[in-house]
């Protein structure tokens, strides 16, 4: 499977880590495809910022480089305010592109889901989105939290 992403133009300098994580081990919204299909990211870029401006010029690139589906980074889901064009997008790539769209990459840390719960921000309609997609999975999500202290265990385990 040949796969786009497009992640929230806030996150524009995101390195991808989380997303490539899940994509190589099926996690979050890669859960959706077989387990022994590979999955191949053709191209991974941003939204352009609010209201979207690059969406049209990166789906159409995808599409010219074999996507098969086009993915919406959990970041859309997860940043802070969630994506209040997302509706709007999802809508549009599909009728310019005629591929499948998918919201979501890799599982919701609970840190995020932790204050989100707590600041109230997000709908039905979003949590509907990261139930379809696997994306909130207790275990799943506990493995995909970040902290300070995770970075530099990580670090000093490396350095053994």
């Amino acid at each position: 499977m040949k796969i786009g992403i497009i992640i929230c133009g806030r996150y524009k300098s995101c390195d991808g880590g989380k997303c490539f994580r899940a994509i190589r081990n099926h996690e979050g919204a890669f859960k959706q495809y077989p387990k022994n299909e590979p999955l191949e990211v053709v191209a991974y870029t941003s939204c352009g910022g609010c209201p979207g401006g690059n969406i049209e010029n990166s789906i159409n690139g995808m599409k010219k480089y074999g996507a098969e589906t086009i993915h919406f980074a959990t970041g859309v889901l997860a940043g802070y305010p969630p994506c209040k064009y997302l509706t709007t997008h999802i809508k549009f790539v599909e009728e310019q592109t005629n591929l499948p769209v998918v919201i979501g990459t890799h599982p919701m840390p609970t840190n995020y889901i932790e204050m989100h719960k707590k600041i109230g921000d997000w709908t039905p309609y979003h949590y509907k989105l990261m139930e379809k997609f696997t994306l909130i999975d207790s275990e799943e999500s506990k493995k995909y939290d970040s902290t300070r202290e995770d970075y530099t265990s990580i670090l000093q385990k490396e350095l053994k």
